[in-house]
């Protein structure tokens, strides 16, 4: 099996106090928050963000030459939604992208595939996560993704952690069960679960220990993944493993993200770890299956390129209201905005298109190096025609330049704000404004995010919008 080379999380930027679901809905009121992807977030798009994270400052050759998508909330079916983020990685047309769904054991499936790719491939996990009303899932739930890129290693982007063995045992039981088209699993009675888990839990974990020749107590990192809290507990509980070994699940502040937790918490790990430490990853999914994983002394240099998952959570915003989340949810219909529907994008031109729209592209002027954003034959500046070399604005650092908030626009929560950035290096730019902008002032550094546009006809216009930046660049 290849390495881990490169990985990175993604985390929502909007909470949900589990107290106000309770509040409205007369219940109790626990603690602790859980993410909530916003009204033009999907899996998809988390996906994107995730696999931006895990790329950002790998050479060109370090690519991956499979993407492995893995979630049990697609956005499309009958079409590939990986495909989707391959476009928006801007990765080459020789890069095979497929989907690896329907459950959250798929996440081990996108793993060990990956894994097994002997030219580097990129599992990206991701998950949107809900339930009835008030129920345990939408309390518990949450909504994240993952991406871990695997591959035998090099100078410029070397091993970060080896994967020293896998063991799994599967089962069939009918704990869990959400029939297509259904917008809420159903669950059977937890200690069913719990009884059936904990076993098999162990024989994963102790096959992986043996084949890894390694005992329970040296083991540095625990990571326990499962949709059953009981079971998780109980396999803890019994695992032998020291309880200052054992990870924190985030449930208590993002909730559980399902097919994306995996990669979510193996991320968080990985923020924290020491070269030479072992890991065991045991995923609790329609059986169990164990990852043993060995840290190298290349990840504390990786590390301070990539955005780490405490601070993502750090830097969540908890306002949002019930009854938006149940609207962005598609639960609570609410009036929409008087106004046409916008049109549906058409096939044809969006291919045409598809380095613009989906990798945010643009062009720079080869003779007076001006940067055109949508990209164009003719220079606007010197009229040079026929000049021009794609130029990737993704993940330059912009600044606001002028906005203005719309109260009469067509969005699915308004208000809209739109705003005009400026682009390091060049490139002025009209978009949205997402992730609460509406406090935003001129001068402002933002980042630039994929996200979902609108859904008409059931299409999905996937583009480009503006958030505020989330910490990586200096304040005014």
């Amino acid at each position: 099996m290849t390495g881990l080379i490169a990985y990175g999380a993604y985390i929502p930027h909007h909470r949900l106090r589990l107290s106000e679901i309770g509040a409205v809905l007369g219940e109790r009121r626990p603690a602790g928050t859980r993410a909530v992807a916003s009204y033009d977030e999907d899996s998809t798009s988390m996906a994107v963000e995730a696999g931006r994270v895990a790329l950002r400052g790998l050479p060109h050759a370090a690519g991956p030459s499979r993407i492995f998508f893995a979630t049990s909330s697609p956005t499309y079916l009958d079409k590939t939604n990986a495909a989707v983020i391959h476009a928006a990685l801007s990765l080459p047309r020789s890069t095979l992208a497929v989907d690896v769904g329907g459950a959250p054991r798929s996440a081990l499936g996108a793993l060990l595939a990956a894994a097994d790719t002997a030219d580097g491939a990129l599992a990206v996990l991701s998950d949107v996560r809900t339930g009835r009303p008030g129920s345990a899932d939408e309390m518990q739930g949450g909504d994240a993704a993952a991406a871990l890129l695997f591959g035998r290693g090099s100078p410029d982007a070397p091993v970060l952690a080896d994967l020293v063995t896998t063991a799994s045992v599967t089962d069939e039981f009918l704990d869990r069960w959400r029939t297509p088209g259904a917008t809420a699993s159903r669950v059977w009675e937890e200690r069913f679960g719990e009884h059936l888990y904990t076993p098999l839990a162990m024989e994963s974990f102790t096959a992986a220990l043996k084949q890894a020749n390694i005992t329970a107590d040296t083991v540095d990192h625990l990571i326990v993944c499962g949709l059953s809290p009981r079971a998780v507990r109980q396999f803890i509980a019994t695992s032998g493993v020291a309880a200052t070994a054992v990870a924190p699940d985030l449930t208590q502040v993002v909730g559980n993200s399902g097919t994306a937790q995996p990669g979510v918490l193996l991320s968080d790990v990985l923020d924290r770890a020491v070269g030479r430490q072992t890991i065991a990853l045991v995923v609790l999914a329609d059986g169990a299956s164990t990852l043993i994983l060995r840290t190298t002394d290349a990840l504390a240099a990786r590390r301070p390129t990539i955005p780490a998952v405490a601070q993502q959570v750090a830097d969540g915003d908890d306002t949002l209201s019930y009854a938006t989340f149940l609207s962005w949810r598609g639960m609570l219909v609410r009036e929409p905005p008087r106004r046409p529907e916008p049109e549906p994008p058409a096939g044809p031109p969006s291919h045409r298109s598809e380095s613009w729209k989906y990798g945010f592209q643009g062009s720079r002027c080869e003779q007076c190096s001006t940067v055109h954003l949508p990209p164009v034959r003719v220079c606007y500046q010197c009229g040079a025609t026929d000049r021009m070399h794609a130029e990737p604005m993704a993940d330059r650092p912009a600044r606001v330049a002028t906005y203005t908030v719309d109260r009469l626009a067509h969005t699915p929560s308004p208000p809209m704000v739109a705003v005009v950035v400026d682009f390091d290096g060049g490139g002025r730019f009209r978009c949205e404004l997402t992730d609460g902008g509406e406090t935003m002032s001129i001068g402002d550094p933002v980042e630039m995010t994929f996200r979902r546009l609108t859904t008409t006809d059931g299409v999905h216009n996937y583009f480009w919008k503006a958030r505020p930046a989330r910490g990586r660049h200096e304040e005014n």
